[in-house]
């Protein structure tokens, strides 16, 4: 099976690394799937976004992510966020009253935005 080196880091702190068989990040271009041997690329992560990591023994990594870049060789793929939180950790509920907060600012929507997909990428 083809494989990738994979990191996801946040400026917190890495939040996942290992290999993988597949990547799936939204851009500011939009969607795009990463397998082995991808061309190189740089994106520009979307501001509320989610991106998912098909690890090699078939874990699926769903997190939030709220801006930043990726890169892409035929090897590796590192995905450089602003901030990123696992799906599994997100309170999908709180996420929504913030969307549904006409008093919330623009980033605080664009996080919940963010934390909804990514609650949803994981469950479906």
């Amino acid at each position: 099976m083809a494989e990738m080196s994979v990191d996801l880091v946040s400026i917190e702190r890495r939040m996942w690394s290992g290999e993988a068989s597949f990547v799936s990040a939204q851009t500011t271009e939009g969607q795009i799937g990463i397998l082995p041997g991808h061309e190189p690329v740089l994106g520009q992560l979307a501001e509320d976004s989610a991106v998912t990591i098909v690890s090699t023994d078939g874990e699926r990594i769903v997190a939030a992510v709220h801006g930043g870049f990726f890169s892409v060789t035929a090897k590796t793929v590192r995905i450089l966020a602003e901030s990123a939180e696992f799906a599994a950790d997100i309170d999908v509920d709180s996420a929504r009253s913030v969307l549904s907060d006409p008093n919330a600012s623009e980033d605080a929507q664009n996080a919940a935005r963010a934390r909804v997909r990514a609650v949803e990428a994981a469950n479906g």
